[in-house]
């Protein structure tokens, strides 16, 4: 089945350039050109991943992602954004975003971003959720429905936060180098998904907090280490 995906571009101009390259490119895409449509049609669909514009009326891209991970925890987003727009870009990081793409762009570059979350969230990385339950200090990492369990209470995890975990968790007690996981997750080691990791960190460790005996420590110049 093609993959399905949602785009929210105020620019129409843009926004049909880039729906007809995806739909070349045999991914099926709905545009939309503003976020309120965007996420009326998204309650009542079925996509494997977002593409929105930060800059949009009515509701804009990082309201709108927000509302989406309220209804999908795990669907993949990726913002269009502008050059001067930085402090977006780390609060889009905040909402769980996978990727973000500087206007103007190459629409290969955009492809291939688009295929890297895809081969994350279905190839080599998807592929250890097959594996049995694991076990966190007092909680259960349920890798595959990417839930994480403690006692009578479940927090459902982003794909980004379950990868983070399961890397961390492969690592466990040893140091996993910063460079390995951003290049593993975010493919890129550059310094806004590094910001990104970040983010990501401070999420698992409020997640684990339950369990006094499980911590993730920073390795001051390499990494992180999941104590548990």
């Amino acid at each position: 089945m093609k993959k399905r995906i949602l785009l929210a571009e105020d620019d129409g101009n843009l926004g049909s350039l880039l729906r007809n390259y995806l739909q070349a490119k045999e991914y099926e895409t709905t545009l939309f050109v503003n976020g309120r449509a965007a996420l009326e049609h998204f309650s009542s669909g079925m996509f494997d991943l977002c593409i929105l514009d930060i800059m949009m009326p009515e509701m804009d891209g990082l309201a709108l992602a927000k509302a989406v991970r309220d209804i999908d925890p795990s669907i993949p987003v990726i913002f269009l954004t502008a050059r001067n727009q930085e402090d977006d870009i780390i609060e889009g990081f905040k909402t769980g975003a996978d990727d973000y793409i500087t206007k103007p762009f190459n629409m290969e570059e955009l492809l291939y971003r688009i295929e890297a979350i895809f081969r994350r969230t279905t190839g080599p990385v998807a592929e250890v959720k097959n594996e049995e339950l694991h076990q966190i200090g007092g909680y259960t990492f349920d890798s595959k429905r990417q839930l994480l369990n403690f006692k009578d209470q479940q927090i459902s995890l982003t794909t980004k936060e379950s990868e983070l975990l399961m890397l961390l968790y492969r690592h466990r007690n040893e140091i996993l180098e910063r460079n390995y996981a951003l290049k593993n997750i975010w493919i890129d080691d550059n310094y806004f998904n590094a910001r990104s990791m970040d983010v990501y960190i401070t999420r698992l460790r409020k997640y684990l907090k339950k369990d006094p005996e499980v911590k993730i420590l920073n390795i001051h110049g390499k990494g992180y280490r999941l104590i548990c």
